[in-house]
């Protein structure tokens, strides 16, 4: 039953081509992201800086390495959910409703690939 629905669905995605770009861009943007993470996170015994916030006293949270590659996870996580909501929208609501989550997709992607690349380099510009 699963795989009767996936490939109706991708058959449906591959009816439209315009969405089926869109996912490729989506799938290509979480490739990228995990290759430019896994080639700028050095292993280290340093913490690094993870995260940063505007309000309390501490502004640079620091962490292991590793939390740095959960970035590269979040991106695929992101890709995959977004295609299968644009699919299913398509199949349900119509094409309009489809694409702009597909876009939303892709903001997300640069979005995150912006903050990865700040808060990795950010320890250079310390």
């Amino acid at each position: 039953m699963f795989v009767t629905t996936l490939k109706e669905s991708l058959k449906t995605l591959l009816t439209n081509r315009y969405l089926t770009v869109l996912s490729v861009v989506l799938i290509l943007l979480a490739i990228l992201n995990i290759i430019y993470i896994s080639v700028v996170v050095r292993p280290s015994e340093l913490q690094l800086v993870t995260h940063y916030t505007a309000f309390g006293v501490t502004q640079l949270y620091r962490d292991q390495w590793w939390y740095l590659l959960s970035f590269a996870v979040f991106g695929v996580v992101t890709a995959f959910f977004h295609i299968a909501l644009a699919i299913k929208l398509y199949i349900v609501k119509g094409h309009p409703l489809a694409i702009s989550v597909a876009w939303m997709g892709i903001g997300i992607l640069l979005f995150t690939w912006i903050m990865s690349f700040f808060l990795i380099n950010i320890r250079n510009m310390l």
